[in-house]
């Protein structure tokens, strides 16, 4: 593995499954819905597209509490299958959900060697919560490129369960008010421009638009040190410095994880397919 340090790639669907992306997350759990009232409040000039919508609908699974089915692309050996598992697991020690291995139709499918489409690239991402239903059962939601049993013990547990994170719907930490505000507009929307071809609506609605008003939840303050902060680079901040992001899973993280997906002592986890929300 490179000496470089690698960070996760924001991952979105392509753009024409974005609206029905949304109404399953919202059908999933009706809070997804995007809070247009609040939105206004806070944008008088927001226009409530159908694409914008899709945009902002969180994309957390219900509250009941989920089990995910886990499988692995290219076959790993079973220490290292293990050793991924245990670390997307550590959310469990907080919320109600679990990760399980199959060896068929699994909802989290993870490799760690690129392919040559788009929905094989490399790097460290994954998609975000519910949408992972809507990727092409051949390919996988989840990337851990050139992950073995020799990588270091901290990337497991600052990639593995950062992506983990993303899988269970919580977006970047950085997108918080008081690390958006750090943040330089028109150096953020030149950059995302550069290296992910985003229009400025869309470098505003996923960079600058501090996660309190597009979403239903969040923490009362940013967390610098949350496993879901990870690295602004420099060059597009006010004062230059990056944001440098966490490490593990902290406690504000398994707090906020705790409020999204309860432990309620007996109760039954929900699995979900896309079949059973059509």
């Amino acid at each position: 593995m490179s000496n470089e340090l690698m960070v996760c790639t924001p991952k979105f669907l392509p753009r024409d499954k974005w609206e029905s992306a949304a109404r399953a997350a919202s059908q999933i759990n009706p809070l997804n819905h995007a809070p247009i009232e609040r939105l206004r409040m806070v944008m008088p000039d927001f226009a409530p597209t159908p694409e914008r919508l899709a945009v902002l609908t969180t994309k957390y699974w219900g509250n009941a509490g989920v089990q995910l089915t886990v499988g692995f692309r290219d076959n790993p050996p079973l220490d290292l299958r293990a050793k991924i598992l245990s670390h997307m697991n550590a959310w469990s020690a907080a919320a109600n959900v679990k990760f399980v291995e199959t060896a068929m139709d699994a909802q989290v499918r993870i490799s760690r060697e690129p392919g040559t489409t788009e929905w094989e690239q490399g790097g460290y991402w994954s998609y975000l919560g519910t949408d992972i239903l809507h990727i092409p059962p051949q390919y996988p939601t989840m990337m851990l490129q050139g992950f073995t049993m020799a990588t270091p013990d901290q990337e497991f547990y600052r990639v593995v369960r950062h992506e983990t994170g993303h899988t269970l719907g919580f977006p970047h930490e950085h997108m918080r008010r008081e690390l958006v505000e750090k943040i330089d507009p028109d150096k953020a929307i030149a950059f995302y421009k550069e290296t992910q071809n985003w229009d400025p609506d869309m470098v505003r609605d996923q960079v600058l638009t501090p996660i309190e008003e597009s979403s239903l939840w969040g923490t009362g303050h940013a967390d610098p040190n949350s496993i879901m902060c990870y690295q602004i680079p420099g060059e597009i901040t006010k004062d230059g410095n990056p944001i440098p992001g966490g490490l593990d899973i902290d406690d504000l993280d398994y707090s906020f994880a705790a409020s999204i997906y309860p432990l309620i002592q007996g109760a039954p986890r929900i699995h979900l397919t896309l079949a059973s929300i059509q």
